[in-house]
């Protein structure tokens, strides 16, 4: 399982809700049988302890650097995500393979995989924010929007 954690953290965010992390791992291993889910997110000092917090519930972290600019963390991990399926693929490391985002921008590797009969399902954080270039590959969505109770906590 591959994660896009910037995508799943606003989606959540937006919707209401704070995931618990180790409740996150927890579903996904009981509901999809994953073994390892990489974590994508950007990498910044000040955030040593939640990063560890992570490792503990059983996500691998895959880091992007960071850089502030005009007061804005910058961050995008879509080429590593990307890069790390496909390498993945061509070594064997799954038999299927789960995507958790809602961002376009992976559209071209969902067809990829779909088309090398490799592609379980997207696991999209917000129905409505779910991009349209995602639900026309024709392949499984599971929305989150009426899971996050499972696994979160409202902070509205």
């Amino acid at each position: 399982m591959y994660i896009d954690g910037n995508n799943l953290h606003q989606a959540a965010k937006e919707l209401g809700f704070e995931i618990d992390y180790k409740k996150f791992r927890g579903w996904l291993g009981q509901k999809y049988h994953i073994k390892v889910a990489y974590l994508f997110i950007g990498f910044m000092k000040n955030r040593l302890a939640f990063y560890e917090y992570l490792e503990r519930c059983g996500f691998c972290l895959i880091f992007k650097q960071t850089l502030i600019y005009r007061g804005v963390v910058k961050g995008n991990c879509d080429a590593e995500l990307i890069l790390k399926i496909i390498s993945d693929f061509y070594k064997n490391s799954y038999d299927w393979c789960y995507l958790v985002s809602g961002d376009g921008d992976f559209s071209c590797i969902v067809e990829f995989l779909r088309d090398n009969n490799v592609f379980a399902a997207i696991i999209s954080p917000d129905y409505n924010k779910c991009s349209i270039f995602l639900r026309d590959k024709n392949v499984e969505i599971v929305f989150l929007n009426n899971h996050y109770h499972k696994f979160s906590r409202s902070i509205v």
